[in-house]
């Protein structure tokens, strides 16, 4: 694919052919970005907290793997790698469109591809624009960052216990995210 150049809208981005090769593309501060795929123990982390979540999210709420969305109007198009989406949010979506603002909780696995300033720049962008919870998911440390919009940030470890307060309180261990 021909990626193309300098500041474009998100209008211009979905005009841009899909790629189907070792990378897809997102658009960052109206820049295309590359992302790599993901490999497959990514793709099960992946399964296993979309699972997980879904288990405990209420009815007509939404939650899937790789979730399009863009949390400003004109420069953004992100891809989630979990997100959920209250039902309440998710009634209001517009079908024929990505979900407007942040997923009420991004969940973003750390890929060797992934820098410390780039995931921390996606977690500040989602906080500001609608995301409750913003997880970062560290399979080589099996760990799990959790932040909010108030600037609350808590790390769970291995033997530990996620609080899902978005979901009533229940709780989701650790170790259960990790092959």
């Amino acid at each position: 694919m021909a990626v193309p150049t300098g500041l474009i809208t998100v209008a211009a981005f979905r005009k841009v052919p899909e790629d189907d090769g070792p990378v897809y593309h997102e658009l960052r501060h109206g820049a295309v970005v590359a992302v790599t795929r993901p490999k497959l123990k990514h793709s099960i982390i992946q399964a296993r907290l979309r699972d997980r979540i879904k288990a405990v999210a209420g009815p007509g709420s939404y939650v899937d793997s790789e979730v399009a969305f863009r949390p400003v109007p004109e420069y953004e198009l992100r891809v989630a790698d979990v997100a959920y989406i209250s039902a309440e949010r998710f009634s209001d979506a517009d079908l024929d469109d990505n979900i407007s603002g942040a997923p009420d909780l991004v969940a973003e696995i750390v890929s060797p591809s992934n820098t410390f300033a780039e995931l921390n720049e996606q977690e500040q962008l989602c906080l500001a624009n609608g995301a409750q919870e913003f997880w970062i998911v560290d399979p080589k440390l099996r760990l799990v960052r959790v932040s909010t919009p108030d600037g609350h940030t808590v790390t769970y470890k291995s033997g530990q216990r996620i609080p899902l307060s978005l979901f009533g309180g229940t709780r989701l261990v650790v170790d259960e995210i990790f092959p």
